[in-house]
């Protein structure tokens, strides 16, 4: 999200950081009087290929994978004239939004950063000497480090490095998925409102969702839990109904019929059964349907 970069930039004005950046986030940069040198100045090269190649380049890399205590990695960047880079700011192209608002292949196929996540990779193995930033939600915490002057301790740009291989492993993940046919589903979000989440497979193949909310990150978790414990009693003669509220039962009953299950599970604990998972092995009946209502 490009709009929560303004008041990284004024950090950055403020402590006269050189930037170099590209396209869309130059422009928003120098609208806000921020000062940009365009990568093409450093590499010699114009954005060629529609866009596909602009920092696949050794100026680039070798100002973000030299080694500050190499004293060969120091003179071969002297002798190129390299630009030392500490900080690297990356947000990839939205490959699994694309996916997931077109069947467009060719719009898909553009939406596989290339040059984004070999900057996160180098700048991550580099972690010892440079920070990377990978994804916006980490914008906050560059905000912090800005505002402390740039300072940072080896211990916070490993963090940093470990979340930038998981976006990077996360996101080749997605285009393997995509390439392999494997279908992917956006939830509603993932553990807490905050978090993302994501199904792999069809959904749609293994539950038959009558009404309600979209299924959400939290809904499956319950889902599995009731069906597991349904599965356990599976040689068990007899209607098997439980009760769940947060993935653990609450109540559970074998009866002949599924009303008395049904009532005797409750029983098990009627406070917590309030807004809990309820779950069967048969059909719910019209008379079950209307006590649980």
């Amino acid at each position: 999200d490009i709009q929560s970069l303004e008041p990284i930039i004024e950090e950055l004005k403020r402590l006269n950081i050189k930037i170099y950046s590209t396209g869309g986030t130059a422009k928003y940069i120098t609208e806000r009087g921020g000062e940009i040198t365009p990568v093409e100045e450093l590499t010699g090269y114009p954005s060629i290929l529609g866009g596909r190649v602009k920092t696949l380049h050794p100026a680039v890399f070798g100002g973000i994978l030299n080694r500050s205590e190499n004293e060969s990695d120091a003179a071969e960047i002297k002798e190129h004239s390299i630009p030392d880079i500490d900080l690297i700011v990356v947000d990839l192209y939205p490959f699994e939004d694309t996916v997931a608002s077109t069947d467009d292949e060719s719009e898909i196929i553009e939406k596989i950063d290339i040059g984004g996540v070999s900057l996160i990779r180098a700048g991550a193995k580099n972690y010892r000497d440079k920070v990377i930033v990978s994804h916006r939600d980490l914008y906050p915490r560059l905000l912090e480090i800005l505002q402390d002057d740039g300072n940072t301790d080896l211990k916070a740009r490993k963090e940093m490095a470990t979340r930038a291989f998981a976006v990077t492993a996360q996101y080749d993940k997605a285009i393997s998925a995509y390439f392999s046919g494997v279908s992917q589903r956006q939830l509603r979000y993932g553990e807490n409102p905050h978090q993302k989440a994501r199904f792999e497979g069809n959904l749609e193949e293994i539950l038959t969702q009558i009404n309600g909310k979209e299924i959400s990150y939290n809904n499956l978790l319950d889902i599995d839990a009731a069906v597991n414990i349904i599965y356990d009693f599976r040689l068990h003669d007899g209607i098997a109904f439980g009760i769940l509220k947060h993935n653990n039962a609450c109540g559970f009953a074998l009866r002949d019929t599924v009303e008395q299950a049904y009532t005797d599970a409750l029983a098990g604990d009627p406070v917590s059964a309030f807004g809990g998972i309820l779950i069967t092995n048969t059909k719910i009946t019209h008379a079950v349907a209307k006590e649980m209502h």
